[in-house]
């Protein structure tokens, strides 16, 4: 009997989970993790990845790191959306 970990649908699944709690916390912190369970789920069903949890993880982490980067420089704060204020409604 294989751990449920080693079981590439039950990461696809916890991908889909995560994905949809996104919606309840915006931020692209849960949807990077979802992205890394997702393709560590295709990486199990093609054989890449083998039956020990550490690399698992590792791809994971790195998968979700890279994710949220693009995503963070494709809907990010774009170039003049920052207000800079330059006096103080103090000052006179």
């Amino acid at each position: 009997m294989t751990a449920l970990w080693q079981e590439a649908w039950a990461w696809v699944v916890a991908g889909l989970v995560l994905g949809a709690l996104e919606m309840f916390a915006p931020g692209f912190i849960l949807l990077g993790f979802a992205i890394g369970a997702g393709v560590v789920g295709v990486l199990i069903w093609a054989g890449v990845l083998g039956a020990s949890l550490p690399p698992m993880l590792l791809c994971l982490a790195v998968v979700a790191l890279v994710a949220w980067l693009v995503m963070r420089k494709v809907s990010g704060v774009r170039q003049g959306q920052a207000k800079i204020w330059d006096t103080d409604i103090n000052e006179n």
